[in-house]
C-alpha cells in the first residue's frame, strides 16, 4: 500500500467530523501495511483547513470554481489525481457528497467501490472490509483489489480526535486540471432559520420514529422530554411527515448528536440513523421490534409499547420530582 487517500469534506469553513474519522482510519491501516497518508483539499481560500489534519501530506487545489461543492468540477478534479497519483486505496466519509463523488469516480475511472464501509483491517498484508447492508442487519466482508479502490466510510469505529494532529504536515499545490463547465450553478444556501435550537449541544435527547405512529403522539414525547430536561428530536420519516423541524433531524442528512443521554422511541436504527449516535454516553431503545438493529448499540432496551413507556416514565419523574 503505497499511498492512502482521503477526502476531505467541509462546509463554511469547517472541516466535517467524518473526515477525521477517515483519516484516522487511514492511519491504522498506514501503521498496519505502510504507506503515507495523503489528505486531498478542494475548495477556495482552504489554506486554515488544513492546519490539524492527521496526514503525512496534503494536496490542495484552490480555485473559485471549487468555492461551493458542485459534483461536476470536484468529480473532474479528483479523477485528474487519481490517474496521475494512483492511490492504493481512497476513502471518503459515507455521506451525501462522499457517496455521491465516489460512486461517479467509480464509474467514471472503473475502479472498485465499497459503500458504508465500518472499518478497513489489514490481516496477512491484504485490506479486507466489513459493511453494513440492508439497513444494517446484514456485515458483507471481502478482500479489497490490489489496485486503486474507493470507500465510503461509516462513522461508529473511529473518533474525530484520532483524525487531528497538532503538527501542519507537507502541504502540495496541484494545478487545476481543465474540465468542462458544470452542468448545475449553485444559487443558493438555504439554512435552518436559527429559530430552533442546535441538538447536537443537547445532553438529554429523546429521538422519535415512525414507531411514534401518528402526529398526536409526538405530544407525549414532548412531555417526556419536558419531564426529563431534554429535547425532541426525531429520524427521517418524522421529519418527512412534517411532525418536527428539519432542524432536530438526526442521521446523515442532519446532525450527529452526543448526548448524556439518547432515549429512542420507535426508531429502528437504520445506519445513517445509527452512525450519527454512536457516540451517546447512554442509549436507551424502546422497539416492539426485538430484531431492531438499534438493539445492537443501545446499553438498555425494551420492546414494551413505547407509548405506554413514554406514560409510565412521565409518572414516575413526577414522582421522585414532587409532582
Amino acid at each position: 500500500m503505497s499511498e492512502i487517500f482521503v477526502y476531505v469534506e467541509h462546509f463554511q469553513g469547517i472541516v466535517s467530523d467524518i473526515t477525521y474519522m477517515c483519516l484516522a482510519q487511514a492511519q491504522q491501516i498506514a501503521k498496519s501495511n505502510g504507506g503515507n497518508v495523503v489528505a486531498v483539499l478542494l475548495g477556495h481560500n482552504i489554506e486554515l483547513l488544513s492546519k490539524d489534519l492527521f496526514a503525512d501530506e496534503i494536496i490542495t487545489v484552490s480555485h473559485d470554481s471549487l468555492a461551493e461543492f458542485t459534483y461536476d468540477p470536484f468529480a473532474a478534479v479528483l479523477a485528474k489525481i487519481i490517474q496521475d497519483k494512483q492511490p492504493g486505496l481512497m476513502i471518503f466519509g459515507d455521506t451525501s457528497i462522499g457517496s455521491d463523488l465516489a460512486g461517479g469516480l467509480s464509474a467514471r475511472l472503473h475502479l472498485p467501490l465499497v459503500s458504508f464501509c465500518k472499518e478497513i483491517k489489514a490481516e496477512e498484508g491484504k485490506l479486507r472490509f466489513v459493511a453494513q447492508i440492508c439497513g444494517g442487519k446484514i456485515f458483507a466482508e471481502g478482500d479489497l483489489k490490489e489496485c486503486t479502490s474507493l470507500v465510503t466510510l461509516s462513522p461508529g469505529k473511529f473518533k474525530a480526535k484520532d483524525g487531528k494532529t497538532t503538527t501542519t504536515p507537507k502541504v502540495s499545490a496541484y494545478s487545476l486540471p481543465a474540465f468542462e463547465k458544470s452542468r448545475i450553478t449553485l444559487k443558493e444556501i438555504i439554512l435552518p432559520s436559527g429559530e430552533d435550537l442546535d441538538i447536537s449541544k443537547e445532553e438529554i435527547l429523546i429521538g422519535i420514529g415512525r414507531g411514534i405512529e401518528n402526529e398526536d403522539n409526538v405530544s407525549l414525547a414532548k412531555e417526556l422530554a419536558d419531564a426529563l430536561g431534554g429535547e425532541l428530536c426525531a429520524s427521517r420519516p418524522v421529519i418527512d411527515q412534517g411532525w418536527l423541524s428539519t432542524s432536530r433531524l438526526v442521521g446523515k442528512s442532519g446532525k450527529t448528536i452526543k448526548p448524556k443521554l439518547y432515549l429512542a422511541l420507535g426508531i429502528s436504527g437504520a445506519p445513517e440513523h445509527v452512525e450519527s449516535i454512536e457516540e451517546s454516553e447512554m442509549i436507551i431503545a424502546v422497539n416492539t421490534d426485538p430484531e431492531a438493529p438499534i438493539f445492537n448499540i443501545a446499553r438498555y432496551g425494551t420492546t414494551e409499547n413505547l407509548l405506554d413507556i413514554s406514560k409510565e416514565l412521565i409518572r414516575s419523574i413526577q414522582k421522585v420530582k414532587g409532582g
